[in-house]
This record gives structure tokens, sequence and C-alpha cells, in this order.
């Protein structure tokens, strides 16, 4: 069996043993297992409903490791992404397709369409062909400025960061002989440090900060976990209903959210903008993270190209479609695998690991369902989560003004307008305008010219809000 074992995923090849590999991928679940508790609780704000949503974000995970490990034989987990599901739970919140609101349904039924472009760009070689275009600055700057994103939803969501506008008159903020509010004089402002969920998400932070600097395998999710427990014991939180349940059944059916995706709704000129921003997304999610776990393990190769990334894009690919039809946001590689590789792992093996971790949270989801709506537990997660993505910047050729440039745009737009494709976008189209300005022209290959185009195009055509 262990010989077997060694054969198919090529241990002697990579310079690995069975054992680490269950090393590494236990230690990739340690650290992503919080994706649990956050996605659920983050696609509820879209009105997805908690139980079959935990369910469906487990099961994604499953299928898509499972996939990632026997089919392309890499080390890396796949799961719904934490940035899309923000851009599916908020950055739809206030968009209107000819005057209605894009339901639930809708948005699944976009995942899934944006999936099967996924499949079908990647078997033509095209999504490979656009991802080695991509400067390496620019390639670090998507995943800084996603990690400053993901902070800033941490700290809204927990209150250390909340709206100007909380607490103040409507009167006040209405704009002079009109209906309508005006603009505020900041947008934001500290919070309410005086309150326990507050300082609560404070101290979580600081605990998931020591154990990381500790290499606490599980730092996230330990830390979730006490802060929770924390905030239990103070009066904060609910207890857990149970510890073991069966999935599919009951609260955790997959029946309100399974196959209801609305797919010919978003098939219409109106929802090209949607879809659009879906694609940019998650094309350039999967790029980042397949460069940012290749380096950790030393597997790129002297361009800083991922090598063969054709089987892992597939997998990401199907993962997508999957994630829609059982009711889930966009998936795809996860950065988090980044530590498992960092364990040693290199095969598919330590995937393979990781998808069974996640199946066996299946039967103890009344044990962590309580977390979902604790923000003063998870969100701090999402915050470290900023902190280890922000080291990317360190790569971004900064003597460079044409690479500096667009860097800076790409994570100041991702950031201060609240929304991912703007930022990705605007680093795209800004990357080419200025090498050709600067006289560098030929420092623009055909693929960077054509992402500049779907950057201008989303700039014309997409979803800017």
């Amino acid at each position: 069996m262990r010989t077997a074992l060694a054969r198919y995923f090529k241990f002697t090849e990579r310079g690995t043993t069975a054992r680490t590999e269950v090393l590494g991928g236990a230690t990739t679940f340690a650290t992503m297992a919080y994706i649990v508790v956050v996605n659920p609780a983050i696609l509820a704000f879209a009105g997805l409903p908690v139980g079959p949503s935990t369910v469906a974000t487990i099961l994604v995970a499953v299928a898509g490791c499972l996939l990632m490990g026997l089919y392309a034989n890499r080390p890396i987990a796949v799961a719904p992404y934490m940035g899309e599901n923000a851009f599916i739970a908020f950055g739809l919140t206030a968009v209107t397709i000819a005057g209605v609101p894009v339901s639930w349904q809708q948005r699944l039924g976009a995942v899934f369409v944006a999936g099967v472009v996924f499949l079908v760009v990647t078997l033509l070689g095209v999504r490979q062909w656009l991802a080695r275009a991509v400067s390496p600055s620019l390639k670090h700057s998507f995943a800084a400025g996603i990690g400053l994103f993901l902070a800033l939803v941490g700290l809204y969501e927990t209150r250390v960061v909340a709206s100007f506008v909380e607490g103040v008159p409507a009167a006040a903020l209405q704009a002079a002989g009109s209906p309508l509010l005006g603009r505020p004089a900041v947008p934001l402002k500290i919070g309410d440090l005086h309150d326990p969920k507050v300082l609560l998400a404070v101290g979580g932070f600081l605990l998931m900060t020591v154990l990381l600097i500790r290499r606490v395998k599980g730092a996230l999710l330990v830390g979730i976990v006490a802060t929770a427990a924390a905030g239990y014991a103070l009066g904060h939180g609910a207890a857990p209903q149970g510890v073991v349940a069966l999935p599919f059944t009951g609260d955790y059916s997959l029946a309100p959210i399974a196959f209801q995706l609305d797919v010919s709704g978003v098939l219409t000129l109106a929802f090209l903008p949607v879809l659009l921003t879906l694609f940019l997304m998650s094309f350039l999610d999967t790029l980042g993270t397949l460069v940012a776990v290749g380096a950790a393990g030393d597997m790129l190769d002297e361009d800083g190209n991922f090598p063969d990334p054709r089987k892992p894009m597939l997998v990401d690919a199907a993962a997508c479609v999957f994630a829609s039809v059982v009711g889930s946001s966009t998936s795809g590689a996860y950065i988090e695998s980044a530590t498992g590789v960092k364990e040693g792992a290199r095969t598919g093996l330590a995937a393979v690991v990781t998808a069974l971790l996640f199946a066996a949270t299946l039967f103890f989801i009344p044990l962590v369902q309580p977390l979902q709506t604790m923000a003063y537990a998870y969100g701090p997660a999402l915050v470290a989560v900023g902190v280890l993505m922000m080291g990317a910047v360190r790569r971004i050729e900064f003597d460079d003004l044409t690479e500096a440039v667009p860097a800076f745009v790409t994570i100041v737009m991702v950031v201060f307008t609240y929304n991912i494709a703007n930022g990705l976008t605007a680093g795209l189209l800004a990357h080419p305008v200025l090498k050709v300005l600067a006289g560098r022209g030929r420092e623009v290959s055909p693929g960077a010219a054509v992402l500049g185009l779907m950057g201008l195009s989303y700039y014309v055509f997409g979803l800017t809000h």
C-alpha cells in the first residue's frame, strides 16, 4: 500500500514521504478550517441560510481538495474563496438589474457561469497564457490589496472600525435642497472601545498573532474558538445545541440551496458586469495563490511562474461549478496551503488528507455553528489573514515607477473603494498604459495588452461601484 502511494503521488521524484505529506495536509487544514465558520457567516448577508451553507462550504472543500490531490497531484487545498464571498455578499447588495435587487439564486448562477467560462478558457490554454503575462509586481500587489480588504472587512464586522454616520441623525447628513443624504465629512471612525465585543475582538487578534509568532498549528482556528469561549463565558454568545449531528438532514439539509441557482437570470447583457467581475476576481486569485504557494515550496521556475498550472486551474474551475450547484460562492486554490508546503508537503496526498479532515467536520457542525454569529470571534481571523498576505509588498519593484504605480493603484483601489475587482482591473489597465507613456511599450506583452483591455472593458461596461 505504501509503495503504491509512493508511486502514484511520486514521493521519490519530489523528495517527500507519506508522513511528511500527512503532516502537511493536516497543517493546511488547521490553518484554513476557519472557512467553515467564516464563509457561511459572510454568505448569510446575501440571504443564504447558515446551516445549509455550512454543509455546502464543507462539501466544496472536500470535493476540491480531493480533485486537486488525486488529479492534479498538488499539495494545494481548495475551498470557497475569501474575497469573492465578500463580493457575493456585500459587493452586490446595492446592485440592481432592471431595478430589481440581485437575488442569491442569481448570485449562484453567476458563479456557475464564471466556472464554466474558467473551464473553457483553461482547456483552450488562454488562462495559462494570461497568467504568464501579469508582471511579478502586479501579482504581489494583488495579494497585498486583497489582504488589506479582508482586514478592513474584519475590522468593520467586529466594530473596531465603524461608519462615520453611525449614530448621527439622518437630518444632519441630508444634502441641502435634496431629499438624499450627502457625503459625510469622513467615511470611517474608530469603534466603541468600551464595547465588550470590540475588546474581545482586539484580544482575539492579539491571541492569534501570538500563536502565529509561536508557529502554533491552527493558530487562527484556535484563536477563533478561544475568543468565542471567552465571549460565551462573559455572556456574549450562545452555547452549542449539540456536538454531533447528521449532515443533509433537518437544519443541515442542502435542499434550500442546492440546485437553486438561477442561470437563465444571469445570461443577460445587464448581468455582464457581474460575470466580468467574478471572472476577473477568480482568475487573479488563483494566479496569486499558485505563485505564493509555489514560492513557499520553491516550486516556481526561473521566471517566477508556477510549472504546469493547467491541472490546478482545471480543478479550481470544476470546483467553482460544483460550488454553485451545491449553494456556495466561487472557490479555488487556497493561500493557506503555503503552511502545509512549508511543513514539507509536495504532493497531492497532502490535499487528500486535508479533504478527509474537512469531511470529518460534516458530523460536528453543531459544535462550530455558534461561532458563525460571533463576529468578534471570526472577524479577527480576517485581519490576521490580511497581515499574512501583506508580506507580498516586499516583492514589488518600488524603484521602477512603471511597476510601483500600477501596484499601488491596485492596492489602494481595492481598499478605498471596498471592491476587489476595482483594484485588480485598475492595476491591469495602468500597467500597459504607463509602460507605453514611459516609452517602454516593447515591455508590454500581448497577454498584458489583452488584460489591460479587459480592465478597460470593466470600467466601461463593468460593475464599478
